[in-house]
């Protein structure tokens, strides 16, 4: 595979809102040991992107300052000491940054093969929204088979991930959405869903015995309603707080019925937590995918140089499942 010395980006030009977001060209990256680089055919969009874009997301030490946290395409060159892949084979992986370019460079460990049946743009749509289901639903949360499992944001990429990936766990899974059109989507992937703008999620939880997990993206007011429909000794997992990050809680609760309150981020963590998890993936993930248990909600394609567009899409908060950028072939 031949590859060039430049390439095309889309840039951040400033902090601000879609319209700061410029195609541009860069030098092609080349890769270090360890790591290999990707020819891009797909980009994910996804919500850490926004916040990047604003300024309140930056990229960690080393990183590219690109948007872009995951793509699929091929490996089109490999640094030295990589030996799991070699150039020509279709990948998806977890991407540092980077991944609003035609070449993205990336672990070699944070790298997965594109299941069978699988196209290019719905590999794209797995390695951000399955690392953080994983690690904080499973390795964080601790779900198990039988288990009352409630997911804010059931419509999202993330949430339409945690509802696949709890059913095919076999836990009894609950989705919070705010129209009628994202209920059923969550519903169409075996969650129970509830229009948060008509029903209280915390009576529906409680009447059920309450939620042994909850992921929340939301933070803000629902940290006390999630308490109250959390069951005795539940967990609460937080990934966002779109609703705000600082509250005032009442930790009585907390104590009395012995919850558990935690949350984490992912681009922060080391390589090799994100190679840990990158293991767990294919050996509990991939199956479910191979199996038909787990297929990527992808909602809308935009072109490379229209990704201005596609942030102002997710932004308005009408899709359902992830949003892509189409990059080459």
């Amino acid at each position: 595979m031949t590859v060039p010395h430049e390439m095309q980006v889309v840039e951040i030009t400033r902090p601000g809102e879609a319209d700061v977001l410029q195609p541009a060209r860069r030098p092609v990256p080349a890769p270090g040991a360890g790591q290999i680089l990707i020819r891009v055919a797909y980009a994910g969009v996804n919500r850490p992107d926004v916040l990047q874009r604003q300024g309140n997301y930056a990229p960690p030490p080393g990183a590219s300052e690109l948007p872009g946290l995951e793509c699929a395409g091929h490996v089109a060159a490999v640094g030295a000491g990589v030996t799991r892949w070699q150039v020509g084979d279709a990948v998806c992986a977890l991407l540092p940054g980077g991944g609003y370019a035609e070449y993205a460079l990336t672990p070699a460990e944070h790298a997965l093969p594109v299941p069978e049946g699988l196209s290019l743009a719905e590999a794209a749509c797995l390695p951000e929204t399955c690392f953080t289901v994983w690690s904080n639903v499973v390795t964080r949360g601790g779900l198990q088979a039988g288990e009352r499992f409630l997911v804010h944001g059931g419509s999202s990429g993330i949430g339409t991930t945690a509802i696949q990936i709890a059913g095919a766990l076999g836990a009894r899974v609950w989705a919070t959405a705010g129209t009628d059109e994202k209920c059923a989507a969550c519903a169409r992937l075996g969650a129970h869903a509830i229009n948060y703008r008509e029903q209280d999620f915390v009576e529906a939880l409680r009447a059920e015995g309450g939620a042994d997990l909850i992921l929340d993206m939301v933070g803000g007011d629902y940290v006390a309603r999630n308490i109250k429909a959390m069951a005795d000794d539940g967990r609460l997992v937080f990934i966002a707080f779109l609703g705000g990050s600082k509250i005032t809680l009442n930790l009585a609760p907390v104590m009395m019925r012995r919850l558990t309150i935690t949350g984490s981020t992912l681009r922060p963590q080391s390589d090799l937590a994100k190679a840990r998890i990158a293991e767990e993936l294919r050996a509990h993930v991939w199956p479910m995918v191979a199996a038909g248990k787990l297929r990527p909600v992808m909602e809308a394609e935009f072109p490379l140089d229209q990704a201005a567009a596609a942030h102002a899409h997710m932004e308005a908060g009408d899709h359902i499942g992830k949003i892509v950028l189409r990059v080459g072939e």
